[in-house]
C-alpha cells in the first residue's frame, strides 16, 4: 500500500515514484490510499490495482483508528508512507501493514519498520523537490527511478465530459483555449489578485482565445470574482466532481496562468506551457520539470516566508504586474503546442 500525499500538486509530483514502483514490482497488487476528493486526478493510471479513500485526514483520532482497523482485512505486506506526518505513519501501523517504510522525523521513528534518511539531511528547513522526496522512498524499497517527468492520464469518459462542457458554454467555437486557475488551497498568501487575473483573461480574449476559469468547488466565489472583473466572457469550471474535466480541459489548453498551486503541476504533466506567480513560496521545492514553466516573482526581502496569510501588505504578489504576465503568456497562445 502507498499512502499518497494529501494535496493535488504533491500527488502529481509523486507520479515518477508511482511509475518506478510499478516497474519494479510488475506482479504485485499495489493499492493507493488517498483523499477521495482528488482521486479523479489519477483516473486511467496504469500503476495501481485499486485506489481506496482516506476519510480520516484532518478529522478526529478516533476516525483515523476506525479507518485503519478497517484496512486490516487487506493484510498489506509493505506500506510506503509518503506524507511525513506522524498521523500518516500511525494510520499504516493501525492498518496492520507488515512493513511500514518512511522518512525519519516528526517523532514517528517507533512507528516505522524501516526508517529512511531524508534527502534534506540534518537541515530540517532545507528544500527538496517533491519528485526527489518520493523517489527517495521508492528507491529505498528497490525501485530505481525511471526519470522525474510528471505523468497523468485522461479517460475517454473524462474527454467526453470536457467536450460536452465546452460545447455548452463556449461562445467561440474552434478558438484556442487559455486556462486561468486563480486559486490555491495553501492559503490567501499564494493568491495573485483577482483583478489581475481578470486583466490577463481579457488579454487572452482580445487575442482570440476562449478563456476557461478553473478551480475547486471551494474556489467558486474566487472564480466568480475573476469573471465579474472581466469585460469579456469566460467559462467557469468549478463543479463538484469536476477534477476529471479539469484534467481534460487543461490538456486541451494552449497555456495556463496560475498561482504556485496544483493546477500548475497538472498542466506540466500534459506538456502545457504555464506562467506561474510565486510569492511566499520558493521555486526550490518544485524545481524540476520546468521546461514549460515561466516562474514570475518580485524581489522583496520578506520572501519566501511560507506563511499562509500575509501579515503585512502582500507585496510579493501585488507587485507582479499583469502586463508582465500577459507578455509571458501570449506567445504560447499564439504558437500553440
Amino acid at each position: 500500500m502507498v499512502r499518497a500525499p494529501n494535496w493535488m500538486g504533491d500527488v502529481v509530483m509523486a507520479t515518477p515514484g508511482f511509475r518506478a514502483l510499478r516497474a519494479a514490482f510488475p506482479a504485485a497488487r499495489i493499492t493507493l490510499l488517498m483523499r477521495s476528493a482528488i482521486a479523479p486526478l489519477l483516473a486511467g493510471n496504469p500503476w495501481f490495482d485499486e485506489i481506496l479513500p482516506v476519510h480520516s485526514s484532518g478529522r478526529s483520532p478516533l476516525s483515523l483508528v476506525r479507518e485503519g482497523l478497517a484496512l486490516r482485512r487487506f493484510q498489506f505486506d509493505l506500506g510506503l508512507c509518503l506524507p511525513d506526518s506522524f498521523s500518516a505513519a500511525l494510520h499504516l501501523r493501525i492498518a496492520g501493514v507488515a512493513c511500514v517504510v518512511g522518512y525519519t522525523g516528526t517523532f514517528r521513528g517507533p512507528l516505522l519498520h524501516q526508517s529512511v534518511d531524508p534527502p534534506w539531511g540534518a537541515n530540517a528547513r532545507a528544500l527538496v523537490a517533491r519528485e526527489r522526496h518520493v523517489l527517495g522512498l521508492v528507491e529505498a524499497v528497490g525501485a530505481p527511478a525511471l526519470g522525474t517527468e510528471l505523468e497523468l492520464f485522461v479517460t475517454p469518459e473524462e474527454e467526453r465530459q470536457a467536450e460536452s462542457v465546452l460545447a455548452q458554454h463556449s461562445g467561440r467555437v474552434g478558438a484556442p483555449l487559455a486556462a486561468i486557475a486563480p486559486g490555491a488551497s495553501y492559503g490567501p498568501s499564494k493568491l495573485w489578485p483577482a483583478a489581475s487575473f481578470a486583466r490577463v483573461g481579457d488579454a487572452f480574449a482580445d487575442a482570440g482565445a476562449q478563456v476557461v476559469l478553473l478551480g475547486a468547488p471551494s474556489e467558486a466565489a474566487l472564480v466568480a470574482r475573476v469573471r465579474a472583473a472581466m469585460r469579456s466572457p469566460a467559462i467557469e469550471l468549478t463543479a463538484p466532481g469536476g477534477l476529471g474535466v479539469l484534467k481534460a480541459v487543461l490538456r486541451r489548453s494552449r497555456v495556463l496562468v496560475c498561482n504556485d498551486a496544483g493546477a500548475r503541476h497538472v498542466a506540466v504533466a500534459f506538456g502545457v506551457p504555464c506562467v506561474v506567480m510565486f510569492g511566499p513560496t520558493s521555486l526550490e521545492k518544485t524545481n524540476l520539470n520546468l521546461s514549460r514553466v515561466q516562474a514570475l516573482s518580485v524581489d522583496v526581502p520578506c520572501r519566501p516566508c511560507y506563511l499562509r496569510t500575509c501579515p503585512i501588505d502582500h507585496r510579493c504578489m501585488t507587485r507582479i504586474e499583469p502586463e508582465r504576465v500577459i507578455a509571458a503568456a501570449l506567445p504560447s497562445l499564439a504558437l500553440g503546442r
